[in-house]
């Protein structure tokens, strides 16, 4: 007889049981089950596996935080990673604050293996010393260092300092335990931040660790926060700018330079407040002494005395303009010079340009901007247009400096 598809031929000696009943151990029957669509079936199988993949995934976490436990990164364990200082010794010299020619101070847990592989520094100009070793170092002068970089802050901050010159970088961890003491000293100012392994903070100092009781301290920031809010005032109360440049030697020229309005008398600071009080002449030699004795008969110096440096530019042969001498404006100030003392310059744009490149700008209070553009010296091969000279202006008052134009 035909069978159909999944059944077998009936056995009449075999008893058909109803329902509830039991089939035989031998019975020759087929159960017969229809298994579902096979996209039903991929959609069951991977339910299940993320079903499975949300169970086991705490597990999975604490393995991997185990192991990374237990490997630490170099800035926790205090191994020096040069590879890291490597790259912020070039990120710093692509700000301006460090160069390949400054004498550097590494200081670090153990002993160095690796320094010949930086390339952004000059290795000849650098030392290393282990940190439990820098207490015994006696040839180490005093301020004698451009540039810090202290990986584990387990030396006394105070001895760290103490080879840091006044405009010099100290650059460190922010996880380091003594990182809060040296943020919190107010000879430093945060001038750099960058994530890397580690976030590392490098911090310019700009000047002698102070000895002040904390009554002290707070009077001279309130101080510092009254003076700048005068400043900021004032900056708003300076002569208009002249939109067109008057003739060389004309009658306009001068009647500007009796318009001008200092910023002491617009602050109404006698200017004793100030440890010293500096004003930096940069120009052609010939000119610095008319411009040092106009400083002499015409600045309110509010019976206060001021050192006096001239700064001599020496002339590029066959061009109009200067070659910068052979320390660099922005240089010369970091290392003379701090915030805390009132600082007034005169200065071509080229030279200023520079030092708002290097970030120098900000130690000068009061700045006299000599532009050599076109229509003041038609004579001379300069190409800066008027124009550029009056942006250049208004960037350097955003910079919170006082300035004034200067037409000799």
């Amino acid at each position: 007889m035909e069978l159909a598809p999944g059944s077998r031929a009936k056995d009449p000696n075999k008893i058909k049981h109803g329902y509830g009943g039991r089939m035989g151990l031998n019975s020759d029957a087929l159960l017969v089950i229809k298994l579902p669509d096979s996209k039903v079936l991929r959609v069951i199988s991977r339910s299940v596996f993320l079903a499975l993949v949300f169970i086991t995934f705490p597990c999975i976490g604490s393995i991997l935080r185990g192991s990374t436990d237990s490997v630490s990164s170099p800035a926790e364990s205090g191994v020096l990673d040069f590879e890291q200082l490597d790259l912020l010794l070039h990120d710093l010299g692509e700000e301006g604050l460090v160069r390949k020619s400054d004498k550097a101070l590494v200081v670090c847990p153990g002993v160095p293996s690796m320094i010949h592989e930086i390339t952004s520094f000059d290795v000849n100009q650098m030392e290393v010393v282990m940190d439990s070793a820098l207490q015994g170092q006696s040839s180490l002068s005093e301020e004698s260092f451009d540039f810090v970089y202290a990986s584990n802050l387990a030396v006394d901050v105070k001895l760290v300092d103490r080879v840091v010159k006044i405009g010099g970088i100290l650059a460190f961890p922010l996880s380091n335990e003594q990182a809060n003491n040296l943020r919190d000293k107010t000879n430093y100012k945060i001038v750099y931040l960058r994530r890397y392994s580690s976030t590392i903070v490098a911090m310019r100092k700009i000047g002698s660790m102070e000895v002040s009781v904390a009554s002290s301290f707070a009077k001279r920031r309130l101080f510092e926060s009254a003076t700048e809010a005068k400043k900021a005032a004032a900056l708003q109360d300076l002569e208009e700018v002249l939109l067109e440049p008057p003739r060389r030697h004309s009658e306009n020229s001068k009647n500007y330079s009796r318009k001008i309005k200092f910023l002491p008398q617009l602050m109404g600071d006698s200017l004793d407040s100030f440890r010293r009080r500096v004003f930096v002449n940069v120009g052609l030699p010939e000119e610095n002494k008319d411009v040092t004795r106009w400083f002499h008969g015409n600045y309110p110096k509010m019976k206060q005395e001021f050192e006096v440096f001239d700064l001599d530019l020496v002339p590029e042969e066959g061009s109009s303009g200067v070659a910068p001498p052979e320390n660099d404006i922005s240089d010369w100030l970091n290392k003379n010079v701090s915030e805390e003392e009132y600082v007034v310059m005169k200065a071509e744009a080229e030279v200023v340009e520079e030092m708002m490149k290097r970030k120098a700008i900000h130690l000068v209070d009061e700045l006299f901007l000599e532009c050599n553009n076109q229509w003041w010296k038609a004579s001379d091969k300069s190409k800066r247009a008027y124009w550029e000279c009056l942006d250049l202006y208004g960037r350097i008052k955003d910079e919170g400096v006082a300035v004034h134009q200067w037409w000799g």
